[in-house]
């Protein structure tokens, strides 16, 4: 009860000097845009979120306010990637992120694409959207117009990368291209790699292709994944293991997000004769 408090209360103080940082921010590029012209603003605004990148490196949600995207503030995302990439914050690794943004104003967009480009300060950011946003490319940062719906499309694109460390699917959200997605670059990802779903509350609408426990959504989908943790103790004569029941090694549900990790789960039951005698149990109960 006592740590439940604790952390509940250090929740709420992330998101308290979260909002104050959210304010002093857009006081800053208010005063930046009133005060200087429109290239010397977008020097300085660049210069101030490079500084402030660095200084911020190991803070992800102070990250994500600094340079604007949504997984804080909006979304309560960057807690939880603070948790699972912290060890890979320094390695050399392969990002990719699916949606970069910046559809109604040429200048917004992959705002994401640079918050992980200032907390894995090694590592190369590939992002890819459906509309042309090229325009954002810089040092280490690399956009691809595609289609997250065509999966030769991105087969070729993770061909071309070598593969993937982590992907983070913030696309359309459309249920079956959440799910397409998955089975076509889950496969492809390294070994302990992690992939991350957003925005997974259009599994519940049906006008994105989902419902309240329909098959056909990516909530449904994921979690019979989580069923294949355990596939080992099913009590089915014969079960062979799906690609999936073998190389996912941890699932982790949250407030619209889910996060996959690729791993063996090819370990033996620790009951094999429960097991069987399940199994014995069911076939008996059938000839009954």
């Amino acid at each position: 009860m006592e740590r439940r408090l604790r952390r509940s209360l250090a929740v709420q103080s992330d998101r308290a000097k979260s909002q104050r940082t959210k304010e002093a921010v857009a006081n800053f590029k208010a005063w930046a845009r009133k005060g200087l012209s429109p290239s010397a603003h977008r020097y300085f605004v660049g210069l101030s979120r490079a500084f402030a990148g660095w200084w911020y490196r190991n803070d992800l949600n102070q990250l994500a306010l600094i340079f604007g995207t949504d997984k804080w503030g909006s979304h309560w995302y960057t807690q939880h990637y603070q948790r699972y990439f912290w060890p890979l914050r320094r390695a050399r690794l392969t990002l990719l992120e699916i949606g970069v943004g910046g559809y109604k104003d040429s200048s917004a967009g992959a705002e994401s694409l640079r918050m992980w480009k200032a907390f894995f300060r090694k590592a190369r950011i590939v992002g890819i959207d459906i509309e042309d946003a090229t325009r954002f490319r810089e040092r280490r940062i690399d956009i691809r117009q595609c289609n997250q719906s065509d999966s030769e499309a991105l087969v070729r694109l993770s061909d071309d990368y070598g593969g993937f460390d982590i992907v983070i699917d913030d696309g359309s959200h459309l249920n079956e291209h959440v799910i397409k997605t998955f089975q076509t670059l889950f496969p492809r990802l390294h070994p302990n790699g992690i992939y991350a779903v957003e925005d997974i509350q259009t599994s519940y609408w049906p006008s994105w292709g989902g419902g309240l426990d329909s098959p056909r959504s990516s909530m449904e989908f994921f979690k019979a994944l989580a069923d294949g943790l355990n596939h080992q103790e099913y009590p089915v004569e014969n079960y062979k293991p799906t690609y999936f029941d073998r190389n996912i090694s941890e699932i982790a549900f949250f407030h619209n997000l889910v996060v996959i990790r690729k791993g063996d789960n090819t370990e033996e039951s620790n009951s094999p004769t429960l097991v069987r005698r399940e199994i014995a149990f069911g076939l008996d109960e059938d000839r009954h």
